[in-house]
């Protein structure tokens, strides 16, 4: 690769990240249904034309900033579970979720707040949301934990729903969890959607009046997960 080609490269990708980081800000200030390229272009001083030679439409903007936030609040997850014993690898993903969104509530907003009307997301955008979820899920895995209480039964659909997805390929290649007890998994799913619950209570302003601050909530609830998934105790 030649020199200018590499300058021009670099050029691009600058640019291109500007583009995003403009429309970040409007989405803090006017949200994702008031996005538009015209908007972004004008405050960057370019003109429309030619910001859709890095993104051919608003949803392609949309599309790219959605994977953006998922990565990042995905990889914010992954290195806080790195090492340790699976309940402080829990916690610490946990809480390292918790202060991604805190820091970033519009980017929150974006990806787990209410759809953005006309827009679809993507297949695109599958392999980022999974980071979140995929980290418990290892978790889950390598544990191969013993809930302390049972549940009811799985209903014969649902036991249905849960084995096929424990037989789908997770985007590092492998199948999701295909050693995972039925309900186990099932656990792990509940945890997950109950986990995200709190957190859009918490950003949203559903806790003033009850829970607000929500840390010592956010702490207990947590430790409440880790038992209802029967991670050992912390020693």
């Amino acid at each position: 690769m030649n020199a200018s080609r590499t300058a021009r490269d670099r050029a691009r990708a600058e640019l291109t990240q500007e583009i995003k980081n403009e429309a970040r800000r409007q989405l803090a200030v006017n949200g994702a249904q008031k996005l538009s390229l015209r908007s972004v272009a004008r405050e960057l001083g370019m003109v429309s034309s030619a910001l859709y030679r890095y993104f051919a439409s608003r949803d392609e903007l949309l599309t790219a900033l959605i994977i953006d936030a998922y990565d990042a609040v995905g990889e914010r997850a992954e290195k806080a579970a790195e090492g340790g014993a699976p309940r402080e690898r829990w916690r610490t993903a946990c809480h390292a979720v918790r202060d991604w969104a805190r820091a970033n509530p519009h980017e929150y907003a974006l990806i787990y707040g209410s759809p953005v009307p006309g827009y679809a997301a993507p297949q695109d955008t599958v392999a980022s949301a999974a980071r979140v979820p995929m980290v418990l899920i290892r978790i889950l895995r390598e544990t191969n934990p013993s809930p302390a209480f049972e549940g009811p039964p799985l209903t014969e659909g649902l036991a249905g729903q849960l084995r096929a997805l424990g037989e789908q390929v997770a985007p590092d290649g492998e199948r999701i969890a295909p050693d995972l007890p039925l309900e186990t998994l099932n656990r792990g799913i509940v945890v997950w959607t109950q986990l995200f619950g709190m957190l859009s209570f918490e950003l949203f302003g559903q806790f003033v009046g009850s829970v607000d601050p929500a840390d010592e909530f956010f702490d207990h609830t947590v430790e409440q997960f880790a038992d209802f998934l029967g991670l050992p105790p912390a020693r």
